[in-house]
């Protein structure tokens, strides 16, 4: 499937410097900041500083050193921000939303890390 990338959306805008962003971590590849309104205590997005839209472009399309680089910055937000279940903290829950049924709101891949509290079920039944 053809993915076209949106290359005025918020997420490309911050990664020209376009727009400030509260950084968490930078490297190579990624670029995770604080969400400027967080659902949670802990509320970080990590993003891949490639044109992906969403996580199943990114799968087929980024290299091994984007997508090993991706990993491994959510394992390190998780530890820098406390909520890794090994280092003490109480963990946290991992979403990305994707295309029109996930709510997908900004047309760049990715994951919002949540933490610092108890989140509830995951989904509720609706509809």
């Amino acid at each position: 499937m053809p993915y076209t990338y949106d290359d005025q959306n918020i997420f490309a805008k911050i990664l020209r410097g376009e727009i400030p962003n509260n950084t968490v971590l930078e490297t190579d590849h990624c670029l995770a900041f604080n969400d400027i309104q967080p659902q949670a205590p802990v509320h970080v997005l990590v993003i891949p500083k490639g044109p992906y839209v969403n996580y199943d472009h990114f799968a087929a399309a980024a290299s091994d050193a984007e997508v090993a680089d991706f990993t491994r910055t959510v394992g390190e937000v998780c530890r820098i921000t406390g909520v890794q279940p090994g280092d003490g903290g109480g963990g946290y829950r991992l979403i990305s939303n994707t295309g029109r049924d996930g709510v997908q709101e900004v047309p760049h891949l990715h994951v919002h890390i949540l933490g610092g509290r108890v989140m509830g079920r995951m989904v509720s039944k609706t509809g």
